[in-house]
């Protein structure tokens, strides 16, 4: 029966565009025959990258659609799915214009969701040692950072390289994700996985190789890493108080409570009575030493607890087989 669905499937290729007019031919020119549809959307491009391809590409698979303004690669990739599920489109795979992600890797990322083992693959660079050591230092910490603030806002502990682009996910399961709520810019891949775990999406890492040949990056590290910091947090408050208090109310809800309340309680007494001491020049007595100390290791196995608890929540069973 799966070899049926997989004979079935309709595999599309959403790619991005802008600033790619020198580039999207040959992306295009790479794509195997196993690719059914490629939809590329030209996000308000200032170099006319999309009507390069209409006047430029014969391939009768290309669908070209325009963006009136820009909205980042989030809004590209949103208008593509869109067009992908309109045209009936069983998996969509993102792939960027500018020639760093490798074609012929597309069956790799597409077989796990064909094989119902997965409703969404995506991209690591940093499964084989070789790549890792190949890294810039910059890169390899930066990436190692983000990986963590996404572990802690999406639930999928089990992931690495979060911002990797190179993904593909199951039309069932892309109906589910809220689109029109996916952010626009370039936490675009981050975001989409706190959704995709608040459906219980399996996500699943394909391991490719990093290819570093001084391409220029529009992302300013200054001025985004704030901004993915604070969208992680804010994510993670979202994914806690829908997953813990909203849709459910378990032991591990009990937990976070009872582990924050008394971590704040060590901290602010013990901190309050700790420079109360300091300016009156005395010792704190034992009693509320000993106070402070059992609140915070009791906070701090408590909140162990709740996240013991969350890791054994990753989504196991793909969505898109239990839809049918």
């Amino acid at each position: 029966m799966e070899e049926n669905r997989a004979a079935k499937a309709i595999i599309a290729v959403v790619i991005p565009a802008y600033r790619a007019s020198g580039s999207i031919l040959g992306v295009l020119s790479q794509i195997d025959d196993g690719v059914d549809l490629v939809i590329v959307v030209d996000d308000a491009c200032p170099e006319s990258t999309g009507l390069r391809v209409q006047a430029e590409c014969v391939d009768p698979r290309v669908h070209v659609i325009f963006n009136e303004r820009n909205q980042g690669v989030g809004g590209a990739m949103v208008a593509g799915y869109r067009k992908a599920l309109e045209l009936g489109a069983t998996v969509c795979v993102k792939l960027d214009a500018d020639g760093q992600m490798d074609p012929t890797l597309i069956p790799r990322f597409v077989q796990p969701i064909l094989a119902g083992d997965a409703d969404y693959t995506k991209g690591n660079r940093f499964f084989h040692v070789r790549d890792v050591a190949a890294m810039p230092p910059v890169r390899l910490i930066g990436n190692a950072g983000l990986s963590f603030l996404c572990k802690l806002s999406s639930g999928y502990w089990n992931l690495f390289d979060p911002t990797n682009g190179y993904t593909a996910i199951h039309a069932d399961c892309l109906r589910e994700v809220e689109l029109d709520k996916l952010e626009k810019r370039y936490f675009f891949e981050s975001d989409l996985l706190f959704r995709l775990h608040l459906v219980d999406a399996v996500v699943q890492d394909v391991p490719m190789r990093a290819v570093y040949e001084g391409e220029h990056s529009s992302l300013n590290p200054a001025r985004e890493i704030p901004r993915f910091a604070r969208s992680h947090v804010r994510n993670f408050l979202k994914r806690v108080f829908y997953e813990y208090f909203l849709r459910d109310f378990s032991l591990a809800s009990v937990q976070l409570l009872g582990g924050v309340a008394l971590l704040a309680f060590a901290l602010v007494h013990g901190g309050w009575t700790w420079a109360h001491n300091v300016v009156r020049d005395i010792e704190s007595p034992a009693g509320t030493i000993a106070v402070v100390s059992i609140s915070a290791i009791v906070g701090f196995v408590l909140l162990q607890g709740f996240f013991a608890f969350d890791y054994s929540r990753i989504p196991r069973r793909a969505m898109h087989r239990l839809s049918r």
